[in-house]
């Protein structure tokens, strides 16, 4: 394992999103359809918010109480993106190193990295599965 190989070699490029102002069924959707647990937000091509499926179970629970018990609303009806993104994301250039990446999701406060350029272009993701796979490969 070369402690100074680019993230950009382990990242998915083909990643699932969705623009701002989408509603939060296409965030279901994306996570249910693709067995993801993370789909980033754009506004264009520039990142503005990930959503992750904790971030959606918590959603779904408030909208269960909002109806006094029964959901029998869609969660579009009751909350909007911005409301279940988070949008203080922490990001990675494709070119810095794997190490880096694993430094920073070593600490458990999320499971994927949103790999960007430029003003947040969204060029790809790793996640910690990227991660274990990457180091499985090693051995």
């Amino acid at each position: 394992m070369l402690k100074d190989e680019p993230v950009s070699i382990i990242m998915s490029t083909d990643v699932k999103t969705v623009q701002i102002g989408q509603g939060l069924s296409e965030v279901r959707l994306r996570l249910n359809d693709h067995s993801i647990h993370h789909v980033p937000v754009l506004q264009g091509d520039r990142l503005v918010g990930i959503v992750s499926a904790l971030d959606m179970m918590k959603l779904s629970f408030d909208a269960h109480d909002a109806d006094g018990g029964s959901n029998t609303h869609p969660l579009d009806q009751h909350f909007h993106i911005c409301d279940a993104m988070q949008s203080d994301v922490v990001c990675i250039d494709p070119r810095e190193s794997i190490r880096h990446a694993a430094e920073i999701l070593s600490e458990g406060l999320f499971h994927c990295l949103p790999v960007v350029q430029g003003d947040r272009q969204l060029v790809g993701i790793v996640t910690s599965t990227d991660l274990i796979q990457y180091l499985y490969e090693q051995y």
